[in-house]
């Protein structure tokens, strides 16, 4: 029988790389990098969606017409956010929290 599908050794390295990750999120948090650290930490977060997606939900070994719903899912997701900050953003209260006149 051909099992072409990930083995237990990658999955279990999958999940000590996610921890490790997860360790360099919380150390992150410690350390005041100013701005640095938010993006660094946003950097993080896209490797642990990506070790996710890849291994995880087999994206890896998977049709190219997975890869493209996967995709319009995260444009879908990308235009729900965007369209909610517009909205957040052009709110009056909110304005002059962040220093300026609507």
């Amino acid at each position: 029988m051909g099992d072409d599908g990930p083995r237990v050794r990658t999955y279990l390295l999958v999940y000590v790389l996610l921890l490790g990750l997860l360790g360099a999120t919380t150390g992150l948090a410690f350390l005041d990098l100013g701005g640095a650290g938010a993006a660094a930490a946003l950097l993080i977060a896209a490797m642990k969606a990506l070790l996710v997606l890849l291994f995880f939900m087999h994206l890896r070994g998977s049709p190219r017409l997975v890869w493209l719903f996967a995709g319009v899912g995260f444009y879908w997701l990308a235009i729900l956010v965007s369209l909610s900050l517009s909205d957040l953003l052009t709110r009056p209260w909110f304005s002059s929290v962040l220093g300026s006149r609507p």
